[in-house]
């Protein structure tokens, strides 16, 4: 069997691309597939995908100084025929290991220069110079990279066209199945958010459009993933409508199919940030693959995804009443909610699938390494 080996210092040991999709998928295709990422957990074998951790840091200037190191060096003893790494702080790493003979792939998940523009942690006025900049290492390390993913169209315009395939963050076609099982009419008055929640996703709007909900007695919102920073919940409790909400924190993938099975909608209204505008976030097609109605951002892209396909509703991110609004009506409108759910379900189905990527992800490994 041949090996490849994925590389990670930000995201988690059970990250739903990598390790659910992209993994999983290689070793079922006939790859031996290991995953370094930087962890706390000891190394142990999920699913058959051998995860290799390696010691995290304590702060973000360490990760990208000791933790990159680390990596690089459990790489090194790997003998994989292809390295696929999925993080702009790990571009160093992936050059050095094209320089000693390997086959690289970079995954880019994200626009990195509109992803700087909203970092909380570069000062305000340094953040274009530093997006610039950013942008300009990318594109020509990119050039040295046998090939390149790009996780949405938008992202794949600033790689050469050449090498570079898009391999869009689709859910898996089975994954939520079981999801659509209790009619709407039957599930309580809930809607559900996934994943982490940050102000520029919306965190402020979705607690203040609770407090416009009061005729509906019941009304919740559910929210399975962790708030960032650490002092946004205690903003966001002195705000009216967070007795409406509940948290889950961080939960399995099965507890999220369980949520969403047990959800009237899902929410995902980001604020209109440069990263978020051409974005395809993953939990706004599991919200349909869920078969739930989808209430999401009116940004171009995802209003003629929802609206065009009546699937959802789009709204102002930026306007609480206009999302509270929405929750109304697929709240009280079940059968209503229940059909934009079912075309939902059905354009996952049919196109907006991970199997359907994941052959384009195939292909390029079969091209690099051949088969295994």
């Amino acid at each position: 069997m041949k090996q490849v080996a994925h590389l990670s210092s930000v995201h988690s040991h059970d990250d739903v691309r990598i390790v659910h999709k992209q993994c999983l998928s290689l070793r079922d295709a006939g790859y031996e597939v290991c995953y370094i990422v930087s962890s706390l957990q000891p190394d142990r074998e999920y699913q058959g995908v051998r995860l290799v951790k390696v010691a995290p840091a304590k702060t973000r200037w360490q990760r990208f100084v000791s933790t990159t190191t680390r990596i690089y060096i459990a790489a090194r003893r790997m003998p994989a025929r292809l390295y696929h790494f999925h993080d702009p702080e790990l571009i160093p790493v992936g050059l050095l290991l094209k320089r000693k003979g390997a086959k690289v792939i970079y995954d880019a998940h994200e626009d990195l220069p509109k992803q700087v523009m909203t970092k909380e942690w570069i000062p305000s006025f340094g953040r274009r110079a530093v997006a610039h900049l950013a942008a300009r290492l990318e594109r020509k390390a990119s050039q040295e990279f046998d090939a390149i993913i790009a996780a949405t169209p938008a992202i794949a315009q600033r790689f050469p066209a050449s090498k570079t395939v898009v391999v869009q963050n689709f859910p898996r076609r089975d994954e939520f199945s079981n999801s659509c099982k209790l009619p709407f009419s039957e599930r309580p008055m809930q809607i559900a958010y996934v994943g982490g929640l940050t102000r520029i996703r919306g965190a402020r709007e979705m607690v203040m459009a609770m407090s416009y909900l009061q005729e509906i007695k019941d009304a919740s919102l559910l929210i399975a993933g962790k708030i960032h920073p650490h002092g946004l919940e205690r903003e966001l409790s002195v705000i009216r409508g967070w007795e409406r909400v509940r948290l889950l924190g961080w939960c399995e993938r099965a507890q999220v199919a369980q949520l969403l099975g047990q959800s009237r909608a899902g929410l995902v209204v980001f604020r209109p940030a440069p990263n978020h505008v051409e974005a395809q976030p993953n939990k706004l097609f599991e919200y349909m693959a869920a078969g739930l109605p989808v209430i999401a951002s009116n940004f171009p892209l995802w209003r003629e995804l929802v609206d065009s396909n009546s699937c959802g509703v789009s709204v102002d991110p930026t306007d609480s009443r206009a999302i509270a609004e929405a929750i109304r009506r697929v709240l009280c409108y079940p059968q209503e909610s229940e059909q934009m759910g079912q075309r939902g379900l059905r354009l996952v189905r049919e196109q907006y699938n991970w199997e359907q990527e994941f052959g384009k992800m195939l292909s390029l490994y079969h091209d690099l390494i051949g088969k295994p």
